[in-house]
């Protein structure tokens, strides 16, 4: 029998280190004293690492504890949360928005550039609309260089490369982008389809916070899906793992092909197929140049649950269920939380709805969520994206 290998002391002291850090992000400011029992380190080591963290400007004293006590008062130690920043951009064709945080999490910028209707073709007016953006963004917030930026983006993003690749039914400066902004920021940036990160920050913080395995199925304008198992996004083998809009499913009148998703599951679940079905169900739906059109439209009928709103509901969770019952027989994820526009419009309503058909169309187990995260969850899963990069580069080995 082989002997277990004991962590060097170097390593035993990175170890700590992280959990320190951590749980100094995790509680805010503490005493030497609370983290000698958060940790169990005793009272050498704790003010050891103290020193040590201290000396490679990550904490520094900040306040003291124990006004009510008799002596002298304890030290609060606490992160130094801005020895580092990131960048999030949650990429549209329609617009670009974005959030500087600090290293502690705290959001310290925002900006938006939403692109101009002539400009859609333009790449190089859009691109350098959204860099003037995040420079103003960052003087305003004082931050001098970004350490690391997530950009959330439709499309594939390379596994291998981290390469956006091009899709006819995007704008040129899609592809474009990542490159500029890596040259403005002389820093690390990494693309990713920003369905995976609403799926991440759902697993973080929102509906599937307890769960270490299921889909997050995106209705919106595009459809897809991101898939998590065993607590880890799956990307596939060429980043194309989810791309639901592409499922054959009965009811469209076609297939889809390798270059048009309209004859998939896209045609039935899609923004502008649920804006179609609204009215075909007599309901009032706004312009169909309103982005939000089929948003509003689920709103309105979960508001006014009967009669042709219920009919409506119905259908279209008869829709819904069809692609849930693919990923269900493929991936067996035991949960789909409904997230996209219209997927949080419909809310608990339509899960519910979607959770009945799907056990008439399906013999595994499988729980209907709606999702929680509020504002941009693409925005939300870049940051925590970030953040992860750069404390791991900052902080050392995770616990």
């Amino acid at each position: 029998m082989t002997p277990a290998r004991t962590a060097s002391p170097r390593t035993a002291r990175a170890i700590n280190d992280r959990i320190a850090l951590d749980l100094l992000v995790e509680q805010g400011p503490l005493t030497a004293a609370r983290l000698r029992d958060l940790t169990g380190l005793s009272r050498p080591s704790v003010a050891d690492l103290l020193q040590r963290l201290a000396r490679e400007g990550l904490v520094a004293v900040v306040g003291e504890a124990g006004e009510e006590r008799r002596g002298p008062n304890a030290r609060l130690y606490g992160l130094v949360a801005d020895r580092a920043h990131v960048a999030a951009l949650d990429v549209r064709t329609h617009g670009v928005s974005l959030v500087l945080a600090d290293l502690a999490g705290r959001t310290v910028g925002r900006a938006a550039f939403p692109v101009p209707e002539g400009e859609r073709a333009g790449a190089d007016g859009v691109i350098a609309g959204v860099i003037a953006a995040l420079d103003d963004a960052m003087r305003g917030a004082a931050v001098p260089a970004v350490h690391t930026a997530v950009l959330g983006a439709p499309g594939l993003a390379d596994p291998a490369t981290g390469a956006l690749l091009p899709v006819s039914s995007l704008p040129g400066w899609h592809a474009r982008l990542p490159g500029a902004l890596r040259e403005r920021l002389a820093a690390p940036v990494r693309v990713e389809n920003e369905v995976n990160l609403a799926g991440l920050a759902e697993h973080r913080g929102g509906a599937a916070r307890d769960l270490d395995t299921f889909v997050l199925l995106w209705l919106g304008h595009g459809i897809g899906a991101a898939v998590i198992l065993d607590g880890a996004l799956r990307r596939g083998a060429s980043g194309g793992a989810g791309e639901l809009g592409f499922l054959p499913v009965p009811g469209t009148g076609r297939l889809p092909s390798a270059t048009d998703c309209d004859g998939g599951f896209h045609a039935l679940a899609s923004s502008p197929a649920v804006r179609a079905l609204a009215e075909a169900h007599g309901l009032p739906v706004p312009d169909a140049r309103d982005a939000g059109a089929a948003e509003q439209a689920v709103r309105a009928a979960v508001a006014a649950d009967e009669g042709q709103n219920a009919a409506f509901l119905d259908e279209l969770a008869g829709r819904v269920a069809l692609g849930a019952a693919g990923v269900a027989a493929v991936l067996d994820p035991g949960c789909v939380v409904l997230g996209g526009e219209v997927g949080r419009a419909g809310g608990a309503a339509l899960a519910d709805r979607v959770a009945r058909r799907l056990r008439d169309l399906s013999p595994l187990a499988t729980e209907v969520r709606a999702a929680t995260v509020a504002g941009s969850p693409v925005l939300s899963g870049a940051l925590a994206t970030a953040l992860d990069a750069a404390r791991g580069e900052l902080f050392g080995a995770p616990r």
